[in-house]
């Protein structure tokens, strides 16, 4: 592929990286509305929208945008998997963003207990773990930029 064309995965991958964390933001928000309000089932009830549309229409597009984009660039630069070649920092991201998948993944078995009302975590619980996806942004942009190693 040509310099362009791999640019314009590169410019399509942080375009699809950046919807898919901005509802990794605001999904796990939502879990601490549901679970504060859980007494309020009117407003629980339009959370529980929100949360399904959020996840359905928003995060998995944008997170399968991610990774295809993502494994086209590595498909176009596979001398990049060999650390010899690129140093350690991709195989430090790539560490990361399965990490994050998982966490991810993680968020879709919370909705479906959310909107079964079976789930037990508290708002606090989720007060923390809305935070884990600004950890991995701060993880994994200064090594994408900075190529440290």
């Amino acid at each position: 592929m040509s310099g362009t064309a791999y640019l314009c995965w590169k410019a399509f991958h942080i375009i699809a990286f950046t919807s898919w964390f901005a509802a990794m933001f605001y999904l796990p928000r939502l879990f601490v509305y549901h679970r504060e309000n859980c007494e309020n089932k009117g407003f629980v009830s339009v959370v529980k929208v929100m949360e399904k549309k959020l996840y359905k229409f928003i995060a998995l597009p944008a997170f399968a945008a991610t990774v295809t984009s993502g494994l086209v660039m590595l498909w176009d630069r596979p001398e990049y998997i060999d650390p010899s070649v690129s140093g350690g920092w991709l195989h430090a991201k790539l560490t990361l963003v399965a990490l994050l998948i998982a966490w991810f993944i993680h968020n879709g078995v919370m909705l479906r207990q959310l909107a079964n009302d079976t789930c037990t975590k508290s708002g606090r619980f989720f007060r923390f773990y809305n935070e884990i996806p600004t950890i991995f942004l701060l993880l994994i942009v200064p090594i994408v930029v900075l190529k440290p190693f």
